[in-house]
């Protein structure tokens, strides 16, 4: 091909091709600084987009766990309170079950022990009625052990039913029938020892999923951190390099645009040789 041609302008075409090449890094660059991300979708980099689509779930995934996490926390710190409750009352439950046991006290006496005794075990029934936490109890009855995953895995990790509610009931109507002395005393050395040892079993196992669950959500948010920056590995953009590297596109596109329009001009100028 000739070098001066006035049909074919080989210079202004490869000046336009370096301008257009110029003009797609310019627009990738303010793509990767307008998002921060250097992998935007999978035209960018199809293999290490589908890893961060992974990663990006697994962080998601961890979060709604750590807040089921949370959620199951919550019924057992409100037991946890409920049984601790009761713990306390029943001091003042085995003092008026030793006042009874005494035989010198008067009919009247016993009486209003008596009337006290029965609403310090009706308070005893509030407070395990009441340790009711988005819909859960697990002091009651009837409660049941609440599982919820502890990974993405599919790991469980188990909040223990503690049944304080039956031994209570028991006590409370052991309570309400007792007549003298003897009665007395033989609640508190049978259905009172029962109560007091449940709920002290309670305290413990709830004391120790408590802190199960503490260690587990501490290494869920571990293991998210460490995910979310390995995902900032692959996909965050430098934005420092993005910066230089758009202010030298910025001049390489202006000299583009000046080369581009130069060479336009040169077959004007052959055909001006021949005026």
């Amino acid at each position: 091909m000739p070098i001066n041609s006035v049909i074919t302008n080989s210079n202004a075409m490869m000046a336009l091709r370096h301008l257009n090449d110029t003009n797609r890094q310019m627009a990738a660059t303010q793509g990767r600084i307008s998002t921060g991300l250097k992998i935007n979708n999978a035209i960018d980099d199809s293999s290490n987009y589908t890893i961060a689509q992974g990663l990006r779930s697994d962080v998601k995934a961890m979060s709604t766990i750590s807040q089921g996490l949370n959620n199951t926390k919550g019924a057992a710190q409100v037991a946890l309170a409920g049984a601790n409750s009761v713990s306390n009352l029943l001091a003042d439950v085995r003092a008026k079950l030793v006042e009874m046991s005494n035989e010198g006290i008067s009919a009247s006496q016993r009486s209003i022990l008596a009337t006290d005794l029965n609403s310090l075990m009706s308070q005893v029934g509030n407070f395990i009625s009441n340790a009711e936490f988005n819909g859960q109890n697990i002091l009651t009855a009837t409660s049941t052990n609440i599982l919820t995953l502890s990974n993405i895995n599919g790991g469980q990790l188990t909040l223990n039913a503690q049944d304080i509610e039956t031994d209570a009931q028991a006590l409370a109507t052991v309570a309400a029938a007792i007549a003298g002395a003897t009665a007395s005393a033989s609640a508190l050395a049978g259905s009172f020892v029962t109560l007091e040892t449940t709920v002290n079993a309670a305290l413990g196992g709830l004391g120790a999923d408590i802190r199960a669950i503490n260690l587990q959500n501490e290494f869920l948010g571990q293991v998210r951190d460490a995910t979310e920056e390995g995902l900032g590995n692959i996909i965050d953009a430098d934005m420092a390099r993005e910066s230089a590297k758009l202010s030298s596109l910025q001049i390489r596109q202006e000299l583009g645009m000046q080369v581009t329009g130069i060479a336009n001009t040169a077959p004007q100028s052959l055909l001006g040789l021949f005026k």
